[in-house]
């Protein structure tokens, strides 16, 4: 009896040691796809997050303004020459003071222009020129004068027009170089494109003006040009004109000569 229950303790306690046995106990599975997947995808996370690190610290060193390497005052100009206006205001000019002003300030009508100018005289060509080619040389010459006095009144004005501009688009290049040298890094990309815009626009504006300048030049060219034609025109007319009517001018004039001396009396 005994030794019945000496083998039930046995038992019982072999039971018990079996139900709280470790983990040790648990059949470990390896499986190679799955770790070959998840392989992959931890180097495909770890390659990506290596860029998009680098791209982010490029992306910073891109932003940064020229400011964090060098001193932006260098690059602004100093003393820059401002515009000057034209003396009209004092005694020193006092017969071109409203021509004065116009290249000041422009003058569209031409007004100041004509009061610095010689005027011509009124006169009807075709009833007081006589003759053809008279009336026509006449008013080729009152022609070139006319042209000229439009290029001048023209290049007046648009002198004028771009003094008077040129203080404010200088104000306006100041206060733009002011913004592009300043040094904060609190300014955001809208602002820096803001600059280049504006900086864009004063260039259009300087290209503009200097087109307007070159069409007043050209437009000088083409009437002293056409003075120079007119000019070397009337010198071959009066040359041709001496070849063709000479020697019927020298026989009347020896003609009359002779008969002058024929007829001549001592009175």
């Amino acid at each position: 009896m005994g030794g019945r229950m000496t083998r039930g303790l046995l038992w019982a306690f072999a039971l018990v040691l079996l139900a709280v046995w470790p983990v040790r106990a648990q059949y470990v599975v390896f499986d190679p796809a799955v770790t070959l997947r998840n392989s992959i995808n931890a180097g495909l996370q770890e390659l990506l997050f290596n860029v998009q690190r680098q791209q982010r610290r490029q992306i910073r060193r891109m932003a940064r303004r020229l400011s964090f390497f060098t001193n932006l005052d260098k690059y602004a100009l100093m003393d820059t020459p401002e515009w000057r206006i034209h003396d009209f205001f004092t005694d020193a000019v006092l017969f071109a003071r409203d021509y004065h002003a116009a290249l000041t300030y422009g003058d569209r009508s031409g007004s100041a222009y004509v009061g610095v100018t010689t005027p011509l005289v009124a006169i009807d060509v075709e009833r007081q020129v006589d003759g053809v080619n008279a009336s026509a040389a006449f008013r080729a010459r009152l022609a070139t004068v006319d042209a000229a006095d439009a290029v001048a009144i023209s290049a007046t004005n648009d002198t004028g027009l771009l003094r008077y501009n040129g203080r404010r688009e200088q104000a306006a290049i100041e206060a733009l170089e002011s913004q592009v040298v300043d040094p904060s890094d609190e300014q955001s990309t809208t602002a820096v494109l803001e600059k280049i815009s504006g900086a864009a626009l004063i260039g259009v504006r300087q290209r503009q003006a200097r087109e307007q300048f070159l069409v007043d030049i050209v437009e000088q060219l083409l009437v002293e040009t056409k003075r120079a034609r007119d000019t070397d025109a009337a010198l071959l007319n009066m040359q041709l004109t001496t070849w063709r009517d000479g020697r019927a001018v020298n026989d009347a004039f020896v003609s009359g000569t002779g008969d002058a001396l024929s007829t001549w009396r001592q009175p």
